[in-house]
């Protein structure tokens, strides 16, 4: 059942129960100590709240119904103060038709516009190709249940005959802002990584590609990998998280590269290669810090080491995400997520 489900089916409930209870009140109440009659309209007030139109429209007709037969039980019907009570849970009853009625339209509207954010996003996210010389490449992309629904993760993978370079990156911003520097980003890192020889000249120029663009608030932490034939890599990092390197029959390791500043604040920033070996069926993971950042109920951040188990499985990337989501309060990824795996192959 989709939480939209749930929800509808509480809202039922609680109408529903509300407006009973009211009602067995009222028939037990002696009616010189009170008549309930008008609290009738609290049942359409929560149906408004989380069901459709036309639902909340029963759940006012029932109220009205009620509160209408209610003069028998309390021997009112006759009496001008019961119609105005009457009349009290029609003009509530209606208000809560047209309240569900334009509370329906906006989550529509919201929807319709958090589809085209998620196909901007899709759009600009490249799918990385599987192999790459001798290395498989997994990637994943999760958008966070809170906050935004896109933003600024990212990743891509330069192939030639020549070299073999990949990028994973994280943008300072959410929504539409996010996604269109994230696609600036990977357009300088395309523009770089054909252009330039060493993987540094690639950090630098992208820097000085993106500058230009960002304002004082903005920057996109970044790790460049790049294939060193094929026992190396060299990485090179722009104030992104470390890689984690499981190795085999050995506990995840973190790759500490020398850091650089973020790419595009406009300070001056030089960066560093650090070259790493790697055997057969070695695994690298890439991440940007919805992994590294994501916190249970009391605050605690996930243990990356404790991932071992995940990345040394058959399907490493659906279990690092499975494993967060089991950390993570109520399974809902406080921020988004982009996962990239490397593995040796031969």
């Amino acid at each position: 059942m989709s939480p939209d489900q749930r929800a509808r089916e509480f809202g039922w409930i609680a109408a529903l129960t509300c407006l009973a209870l009211l009602v067995l009140l009222d028939i037990g109440l002696d009616s010189s100590i009170a008549v309930l009659t008008g609290l009738y309209a609290l049942a359409p007030l929560i149906a408004c709240a989380v069901l459709p139109t036309s639902s909340t429209a029963l759940v006012a007709s029932l109220a009205l119904a009620a509160a209408v037969t209610s003069g028998w039980w309390n021997d009112t019907a006759t009496t001008t103060q019961h119609w105005v009570r009457v009349v009290g849970v029609l003009l509530i009853g209606t208000a809560a038709v047209l309240i569900a009625a334009v509370r329906v339209r906006r989550e529509r509207r919201i929807s319709e516009l958090a589809q085209i954010a998620e196909v901007a996003q899709r759009a600009i996210l490249p799918v990385l190709p599987a192999v790459v010389g001798s290395v498989d490449v997994e990637a994943r992309y999760e958008s966070a249940v809170e906050g935004a629904l896109v933003g600024g993760d990212l990743f891509d993978c330069y192939h030639d005959a020549d070299v073999t370079r990949f990028l994973i990156g994280d943008v300072r911003g959410k929504g539409i802002g996010g996604v269109e520097q994230a696609a600036r980003v990977i357009r300088a890192f395309r523009q770089a990584a054909a252009r330039r020889s060493t993987l540094v000249d690639v950090a630098e120029d992208m820097n000085d590609y993106l500058t230009p663009f960002f304002d004082d608030e903005e920057f996109v932490t970044a790790l460049l990998v790049e294939a060193v034939g094929p026992d190396h890599l060299l990485l090179v990092s722009a104030g992104h998280p470390p890689a984690l390197l499981l190795r085999q029959g050995a506990a995840l390791e973190t790759v500490e590269v020398p850091q650089g500043l973020p790419l595009g604040t406009g300070l001056p920033a030089s960066y560093e290669g650090a070259e790493l070996a790697w055997s057969t069926g070695d695994r690298l993971l890439l991440y940007t810090d919805g992994l590294s950042e994501a916190r249970d109920g009391g605050g605690e951040f996930l243990d990356l080491a404790s991932l071992t188990p995940e990345l040394a499985g058959p399907d490493p990337l659906d279990g690092v995400l499975e494993a967060v989501r089991s950390h993570v309060r109520r399974g809902r990824l406080g921020d988004d997520l982009a996962l990239v795996l490397l593995e040796r192959t031969d």
